[in-house]
């Protein structure tokens, strides 16, 4: 006689439907709870983040004032390099940020800095671009409470608003909305 055990076919039918019915509950509250957190049936996917702390603005300012714009390139998927460019005596003013080449152009025809000329030269024709990347997509930068420059890699998606109420200094309120999706799809 063999000592090792024999499983029944019953019990291995029973396990294959425990595990089939398992897996379609998942499924179904997966689809179900995905539906109604989004409202509208669609969800966004959101790897990443929306924003690029550069760094506090003084040491920003001083390296761009010493060794030219800061080129930031783009390491998730490598189509959207920028140049951080600061202009101005201010740290906490000036602050540009735009793509590092023109509209459709080739990853490799890349904005150069001239030191020389105090301009940017591209790569592939040779033509000159002004130091505040007129005539190039742009990004909105801040500078924080904390002194920090923030450059916002995603201008279009639509960031919570806040806005306060200053009617008097012991009113003052502040809320922040987020709408996502699409009404009626």
């Amino acid at each position: 006689m063999s000592p090792v055990r024999t499983t029944s076919p019953r019990t291995v039918i029973l396990a294959m439907i425990t595990f089939l019915v398992g897996a379609l509950v998942v499924v179904v509250l997966f689809v179900f709870a995905v539906g109604k957190a989004t409202e509208s049936g669609r969800f966004e996917i959101n790897l990443g983040s929306d924003t690029f702390d550069a760094g506090t603005a003084q040491l920003r300012a001083e390296s761009i004032g010493h060794d030219g714009p800061l080129l930031l390139p783009d390491v998730a998927g490598g189509q959207r390099d920028i140049y951080l460019q600061h202009e101005g005596s201010d740290p906490d003013r000036g602050w540009l940020a735009f793509d590092a080449r023109r509209p459709g152009a080739p990853r490799d025809c890349q904005l150069v800095w001239d030191r020389s000329r105090e301009s940017f030269g591209d790569s592939c024709d040779g033509s000159a671009v002004p130091p505040d990347g007129n005539g190039l997509p742009h990004y909105p930068v801040e500078v924080t409470d904390q002194h920090h420059v923030v450059v916002n890699l995603n201008p279009e998606r639509k960031r919570p608003t806040t806005t306060t109420a200053s009617t008097a200094p012991e009113s003052t309120t502040s809320s922040s909305i987020r709408v996502t999706g699409a009404p009626g799809r």
